[in-house]
């Protein structure tokens, strides 16, 4: 299956040409450090692009100072992590091992090199990307999760991070490992914890937290101007800011949770064109996020627009949760839709601990010697399915319906029936969650015979209906009777055009669009056209 990047160590390497070094010197300027130079630290803003002429570079292990790689960084190769894309930070220690000759370029001017140059970029974008996997394999990172296993706040900065795709280490409390990183930070050993870089624990560690360190939450002066807000970070959105950015425009994307939407949920996409050993929907949006960002689109997350305000002279307002404000020229609805929580006492209690509205990697892990059950009916339930079916003891997906014909893709319903680790069981629906601290059991009932059964399990997810995300809209566009956006309606004239002039709808939040990552994926991309003809009305 297809990853987010190449395997560092068996790609073959492809150095910059000549004429690129030559294109970095006139750009920037030669620096030498002398042996035992600190380059980079956790945390510390990546605004500066290193390409090493003569030395050498090692990563460092944040904790005890020792090299964490065999390999280092030599002579014609170069530092840095696509965190240098969208100017986060630093996620490992760099260190010179003797006297290094560097070519030192700023961010800024190196971002202006990368567009000048596709052949450049496409080397150190790759190389970018296979460090980035390298890290995910091996779990290296300054972000260290102490007791993710029993604690509810630190397994949501490891979500965060996963469905991210931001690196991370994670060790069972009690482990050796904890017990001698707790010590270094001086904290008590028999707590869980959640440490970045510098040996200091964060304290309430929040989403919000870690994506300020990791210099992806942007702060928002209050007068900066966008030609284009989209609001979520699903197919339909990214690809929407891969085009906003390829036509020069400046688009911001923000998104409340992690980039995906409902397909970053999704451990394993086959039907989309171009993949053909399938791909995780996490994996998908990483690299079109990479893409967005190469063309000089923002991203800003975990953010929410809280509402939506029309100026006097035509441009939008948009708010945000922690009171910021952007004004924008033009605005694509790609929010998307989300699970249905369910009427069930307790769920809240069990959200995180035993209940779970995504199935991957790391939700995985929890599976282990459990009946993994999945309510629903669709495709990412029948891939959860697949997916599940390799680390849990075995999978029950209960459908409410008697048949998946017409809501599953028939390849994936034949996967599931011959799968002897998977059982279907239609007319079915859960009324009761069991437990102490975490999902025990839940309780069955067959709505044709009126019986009801309970059935050990640690690990229940739900993926069943789909709620529009589109309260934030503050009445200023028609919707539905269910919530999602009606199109095709507004100027100009467009199948994405909202009741309201400038603003667009694309992806699931559409009424009557189809419910298909391809299809978000060709409707982002095709709605920036109309977006661009908006802009230009208003300019001119």
């Amino acid at each position: 299956m297809e990853t987010i990047g190449e395997d560092l160590r068996q790609m073959i390497r492809t150095p910059l040409a000549s004429s690129h070094v030559e294109a970095l010197r006139a750009a920037g300027k030669v620096v030498t450090y002398p042996k035992g130079t600190v380059m980079a630290q956790p945390g510390e803003k990546a605004n500066r692009f290193v390409y090493v002429e003569e030395g050498e570079i090692e990563v460092v292990n944040p904790f005890t100072g020792e090299r964490h790689y065999s390999s280092t960084i030599g002579p014609t190769q170069f530092m840095g992590e696509i965190s240098l894309l969208y100017g986060g930070t630093a996620s490992l220690p760099l260190r010179t091992v003797v006297d290094t000759r560097v070519i030192e370029v700023p961010r800024e001017t190196f971002l202006t090199l990368m567009s000048q140059i596709p052949e450049m970029s496409d080397i150190i974008i790759t190389v970018f990307a296979a460090r980035r996997r390298r890290q995910l394999d091996e779990r290296r990172s300054g972000l260290y999760l102490i007791g993710e296993e029993v604690d509810r706040n630190v397994r949501r900065i490891a979500e965060f991070a996963s469905r991210n795709r931001l690196p991370y280490a994670s060790v069972p409390l009690h482990s050796p490992e904890a017990e001698a990183s707790a010590k270094s930070c001086s904290i008590d050993a028999r707590t869980p914890a959640v440490i970045f870089g510098s040996k200091v624990p964060i304290t309430d560690a929040t989403p919000d937290k870690i994506a300020r360190l990791l210099g992806l939450n942007i702060d928002f002066s209050g007068d900066e101007h966008f030609d284009v807000l989209i609001v979520g970070g699903g197919p339909a959105g990214v690809a929407a800011a891969v085009y906003a950015g390829a036509e020069g425009l400046r688009a911001l994307v923000v998104e409340d949770i992690a980039l995906g939407g409902q397909a970053g949920t999704s451990s394993r996409i086959e039907n989309y064109m171009g993949f053909p050993t399938g791909i995780s929907g996490a994996d998908l949006l990483w690299r079109g996020e990479v893409q967005a960002m190469k063309f000089g689109a923002r991203f800003a997350m975990p953010r929410r627009v809280t509402a939506l305000e029309v100026q006097d002279d035509g441009a939008f307002c948009a708010m945000f949760e922690n009171g910021q404000r952007v004004r924008v020229g033009s605005v694509v609805v790609a929010s998307g839709v989300q699970y249905r929580r369910l009427p069930l006492e307790r769920l809240a209690d069990f959200e995180g601990s035993g209940v779970y509205y995504s199935a991957t990697d790391m939700e995985a892990r929890y599976c282990k010697d459990t009946e993994a059950v999945i309510i629903g009916g669709g495709n990412s339930a029948g891939q959860a399915a697949m997916f599940l079916c390799r680390y849990a003891r075995c999978v029950r997906v209960l459908v409410r319906g008697a048949s998946l014909a017409a809501s599953m893709s028939s390849y994936l319903t034949s996967r599931l029936e011959a799968d002897r680790g998977i059982t279907i069981e239609y007319n079915c629906e859960v009324t009761a969650l069991e437990g102490g601290e975490h999902l025990e059991s839940i309780t069955i009932r067959d709505a044709k015979t009126g019986q009801s059964r309970k059935v050990a399990t640690r690990a229940l997810f739900i993926m069943v209906g789909a709620a529009p995300n589109t309260e934030w809209l503050s009445g200023l566009v028609k919707l539905d009777d269910k919530g999602f956006v009606i199109t095709g309606v507004g100027s100009p004239a467009s199948p994405f055009a909202t009741s309201y002039p400038g603003i667009f709808a694309v992806g699931d939040v559409r009424a009557g669009s189809v419910k298909r990552v391809a299809s978000a994926v060709g409707e982002g991309s095709v709605v920036i056209s109309k977006v661009w003809e908006h802009i230009n009305q208003k300019s001119s």
